[in-house]
């Protein structure tokens, strides 16, 4: 059974999501493949005792209207269908340290940012100026990150360092750790990390910060709907397993694990960029990139505990908590100690449906390397493809599910008397439903001094095969959502995709 298509979309993650519709909002005709029972990677809800929880979106930022996610999603048509939450205006994060109670917030709107923050610091006021006006400057510099214009990178801002970057603007270093206190966002080796992946990452949320009401999943559904109002033909449990080339080596179609051929003009692979690599053949690419992508470092994955609660108990609060048990962690959290574990965590709580001043789940996340679950590597769980992987690695979640609640007692003491259940996600976990190499949250490590050598080209050196996704280049919503506006831009051409957001913008100042 073969099917014909003008483009074919390998991987349902939003950047997937997004480039196949751009191309069926042109008219062309598009079919994405998934592999798994659930569509949008990143973006999966999962239910557990009647409540939704997100694997991977916990907030969304640059969601007001005449921002940048709010363009993107608008020339999308999902924007007036989200279901959003606003987070709290004076302190969407707060920060805090060991057992020092203060809570330090990140506040929305640039003005509030520093007033907010000015109360903690009050001789900082002009460096906190400083810090958001450069933040400004250097999104601006991206391509495609105020929707038009700017069309290449500036390669010296690349190489600014964060680390450098915070130690020149402040020499206070309780500030330093508040301003990188939600480095868990991409999670930072801020000693490494170029400092434009902190800027975009905290400008949007500062521009304003959202919750997906009933989770992140709306928006991949939103864009299923509107794939299908195209035209546009989506399946789930299809998984890619070999790629079909012509005589001439020109790629032709995909084959799926249960036998079917999908064939296409051009192909978009959202997929991780090392399975990929797998199912194109390393001998038709440049033995040069497949090199570089070997050996880029898979940044951390992690482990998250979900906890459902006992109604009315346990206050609900409109802001995530960043907490470290000491300031120097901001720098390089990821590298804990296993015996300390967990040293850091970002903690999100859900409001009860009955009774909004209580939380009916909180969902608690803190770092953890592939290393921990490695005996367990060749284990494979998915809803579709279940597995058992035993009792020591049931042994090995409830273990550290109990440490992170000795640790969130700390801050809410007698948590575990509010409990109701308890679940957990592991790397694994997130390998097996996500896709990511060894669980990674958000791709791979980029680093000041080397920035170029994990920045790929949408384009590849098979003709027909394009990339998008956050293994390639930014990760997070706005970074994949760019992404696949880039994509599509190689593929329909600079000019016409500039055009069309142009005049998208135009009609909603006009509205």
């Amino acid at each position: 059974m073969k099917k014909n298509y003008d483009i074919l979309v390998i991987g349902s993650g939003l950047g997937g999501l997004v480039s196949a519709l751009i191309l069926a909002k042109q008219g062309l005709k598009v079919c994405v493949l998934e592999k798994n029972n659930q569509y949008g990677g990143n973006l999966q809800t999962f239910s557990r005792d009647k409540l939704i929880f997100d694997t991977g979106v916990h907030y969304i930022g640059g969601l007001s209207q005449g921002q940048n996610l709010y363009h993107f999603f608008s020339y999308l048509e999902i924007m007036n269908d989200l279901e959003l939450q606003k987070m709290d205006v004076d302190g969407y994060d707060k920060i805090t340290f060991g057992d020092d109670s203060t809570e330090y917030p990140h506040a929305q709107g640039y003005t509030n940012f520093v007033e907010q923050l000015a109360q903690f610091f009050p001789d900082e006021r002009q460096n906190l100026e400083i810090y958001c006006q450069e933040i400004q400057e250097i999104c601006n510099y991206f391509p495609r990150y105020n929707v038009v214009g700017k069309d290449n990178y500036n390669e010296e801002i690349l190489h600014l360092n964060t680390k450098r970057f915070i130690e020149s603007i402040t020499s206070n270093e309780k500030l330093q750790a508040v301003l990188l206190g939600s480095n868990f966002l991409y999670a930072g080796d801020s000693e490494n990390t170029p400092f434009y992946v902190h800027a975009l990452t905290v400008n949007s949320y500062i521009q304003s910060s959202y919750k997906c009401v009933k989770g992140g999943s709306q928006i991949s559904k939103l864009l299923i709907r509107k794939l299908r109002e195209y035209g546009a033909e989506v399946f789930k449990h299809s998984e890619v397993s070999e790629m079909i080339f012509d005589d001439k080596d020109i790629l032709r179609g995909v084959k799926t694990s249960s036998g079917k051929e999908f064939h296409a003009n051009l192909f978009i692979s959202n997929i991780e960029i090392r399975s990929m690599i797998q199912l194109i053949g390393e001998k038709r690419l440049k033995k040069s990139f497949v090199n570089r992508v070997l050996s880029w470092e898979p940044i951390s994955s992690c482990f998250s505990v979900y906890l459902v609660l006992k109604p009315n108990e346990v206050p609900n609060f409109n802001y995530n908590i960043y907490h470290y048990s000491s300031e120097d962690l901001v720098w390089n959290a990821f590298k804990y100690k296993k015996e300390n574990w967990p040293e850091t965590y970002m903690l999100s709580s859900t409001p009860s449906k009955k009774n909004e001043e209580f939380a009916e789940s909180l969902t608690a996340i803190s770092y953890m390397s592939f290393e921990e679950v490695k005996e367990w590597e060749n284990t494979f769980n998915t809803i579709t493809d279940e597995y058992e992987r035993g009792q020591l690695y049931e042994k090995f979640k409830l273990k550290k599910a109990e440490k992170m609640i000795d640790a969130l007692e700390k801050k809410f003491p007698d948590l575990r008397a509010s409990i109701k259940n308890i679940y957990t996600s592991s790397p694994l976990s997130y390998r097996d439903y996500i896709g990511s190499f060894e669980g990674n949250m958000y791709g791979y490590s980029k680093t000041s001094e080397n920035p170029l050598k994990t920045m790929v080209s949408p384009r590849t050196k098979i003709n027909n095969l394009f990339l998008t996704g956050q293994s390639v280049n930014m990760h997070g919503i706005l970074g994949c959502t760019i992404g696949a506006f880039n994509t599509c831009a190689e593929i329909l051409g600079k000019e016409l995709m500039d055009e069309r957001l142009k005049q998208m913008i135009h009609e909603n100042n006009e509205f």
